[in-house]
C-alpha cells in the first residue's frame, strides 16, 4: 500500500474535518501507522515536505503554476490520489503554523539516525521550487536560509547547494563541489570520486526517501558531473597530465 494512498486515508477519512491543520494530519497519522516506524517515518516525511513545499511557495507572496508544477515534478503523485495531495498543499499553505516547525519536525527525524543527508535532499527539493519561476526571490532566499539553519547545514555545505542551482553559466564549480580552487587535481578527482557516490540516486532510495525523489539526486548527480568536467577542463588547459583527468570508473552513472 503507498504512501499516497495512506495520505489519502488521512485526507479523506471521517476524523478530517474542513478546519484540519497539518499538526492534526500528523496526530491522524500517528495512530494509523503507529506500529509500523518506517512508514511512519515515511509519511511524517511526506507531509512535511509538503508543508515546506507549500510554505516555500508563498515566500515570495504568490504562489504560480510553474511552483505547483515543479512540486509535482518532485512527488509523483498517482492521479487518483492527486486531489488528496493537493488538500493538504492547501491545508499547509492556510496553515497558522510556521515553517520552522516542519523543518524542525524533519530535522528531528533525521536526528541520530545517520540521515542528516536527507535534509540536503529536502533543501534540494525546496530549490527546485523555488526557482521554478524563472529566480529565486530573496525572501525565498531567506527562506531557503533559515531552513538550513534550522536543519543545522553549515554555511559551506548551504553555498554549495546553491551553486548548484544557479544557471550553469553562473556557477563555481568549486563552490559546487564544496572544494577549494587552489587544491590539487588529484584532491579534486579524490573528493569527486566520493561526492558522485554518495549522490547517487540509489543511495538516495536507500536512505528511506521516497521513489518519488529520485529527480532531486538524478538534478544534484548532473550537476556535479558538470561542476567536476569544467574543473577538468580547465585543468587540461593548465597542462595537467592526461592520465589524471580520467574519470573514475563507476562515477556519474
Amino acid at each position: 500500500m503507498s504512501i499516497w494512498y495512506r495520505l489519502g486515508e488521512l485526507v479523506t477519512g471521517a476524523s478530517v474535518s474542513a478546519k484540519i491543520c497539518m499538526a492534526d494530519v500528523l496526530e491522524a497519522m500517528r495512530a494509523m501507522v503507529g506500529g509500523d516506524p518506517q512508514l511512519r517515518r515515511r509519511i511524517t516525511f511526506s507531509i512535511a515536505m509538503i508543508a515546506l513545499s507549500a510554505k516555500m511557495a508563498k515566500a515570495d507572496g504568490v504562489v504560480t503554476q510553474n511552483e505547483i508544477r515543479a512540486f509535482q515534478e518532485i512527488f509523483s503523485v498517482p492521479p487518483q490520489e492527486v486531489r488528496n495531495v493537493a488538500r493538504l498543499y492547501d491545508i499547509a499553505k492556510s496553515d497558522v503554523a510556521g515553517f520552522e516547525a516542519y523543518a524542525g519536525q524533519l530535522a528531528d527525524l533525521c536526528d541520530g539516525d545517520g540521515d542528516e543527508a536527507m535534509l540536503e535532499d529536502i533543501l534540494d527539493g525546496l530549490f527546485h521550487i523555488a526557482k521554478a519561476d524563472g529566480l529565486l526571490h530573496e525572501r525565498e532566499t531567506r527562506f531557503l536560509r533559515r531552513v538550513a539553519e534550522v536543519f543545522a547545514i553549515e554555511d559551506l555545505r548551504y553555498e554549495s547547494l546553491l551553486a548548484r542551482h544557479l544557471d550553469r553559466g553562473e556557477a563555481d564549480p568549486y563552490v559546487v563541489l564544496g572544494v577549494e580552487s587552489g587544491a590539487s587535481f588529484e584532491a579534486i578527482r579524490k573528493h569527486y570520486r566520493a561526492l558522485a557516490a554518495s549522490n547517487h540516486p540509489d543511495r538516495l532510495i536507500g536512505r528511506g526517501m521516497p521513489e518519488e525523489f529520485i529527480a532531486i539526486a538524478t538534478a544534484r548527480l548532473a550537476a556535479i558531473n558538470a561542476a567536476y568536467e569544467s574543473i577538468e577542463r580547465e585543468a587540461r588547459r593548465s597542462g595537467v597530465r592526461s592520465e589524471a583527468l580520467r574519470r573514475p570508473e563507476g562515477v556519474g552513472g
